[in-house]
């Protein structure tokens, strides 16, 4: 039985990647991105423990999801979980968005610590990069700025280098 620290979850999402989505709101980011739309996901402190089988049954129990969504805070400050949730999400069938303050390059750069790896290697599509008030799009789909890529995580895990996916 693990534990994630989270700020709360949503059911039915249809903001949060393609298809009808469960997101998994994690607590704490280290970014603090002015005009962030989750500022209360920040504190490492806030939130509440939560039990990963308690998430996973909550998702077993949606007959309508195409997917689950790790969203923030910062998902890859709690990477290693994350990823034992996600190997079992993917065994359901189901796909995996995450969506994180860093860029790629920095994660696969450091896949080797952290959990970045673990958790890189189930998330199929990756939306990077921090939320810059000033580049706010409301036209693109899945991101906050027009800064933030919309990756095939698994392609550039296995090029070495971000790989745009289709929106």
């Amino acid at each position: 039985m693990a534990q994630l620290r989270i700020a709360g979850t949503a059911n039915d999402s249809i903001v949060d990647g393609p298809g009808i989505r469960f997101t998994v709101f994690v607590q704490g980011c280290p970014h603090n991105c002015e005009g962030c739309h989750n500022p209360g996901t920040h504190d490492f402190s806030g939130g509440e423990l939560t039990d990963t089988e308690e998430l996973l049954e909550k998702i077993k129990g949606n007959p309508l999801l195409d997917g689950v969504t790790f969203s923030g805070g910062e998902p890859f400050c709690q990477a290693e979980t994350l990823a034992k949730l996600g190997r079992q999400i993917k065994e359901l069938g189901m796909n995996i968005v995450t969506y994180t303050g860093y860029d790629f390059e920095e994660l696969y750069e450091n896949r080797d610590k952290h959990g970045w790896g673990e958790l890189l290697g189930v998330t199929d599509i990756l939306i990077d990069g921090k939320f810059i008030l000033a580049l706010k799009d409301w036209e693109i789909k899945f991101r906050g700025s027009s800064n933030q890529r919309y990756l095939d995580c698994q392609a550039s895990l296995r090029e070495g280098r971000a790989i745009a996916a289709e929106v």
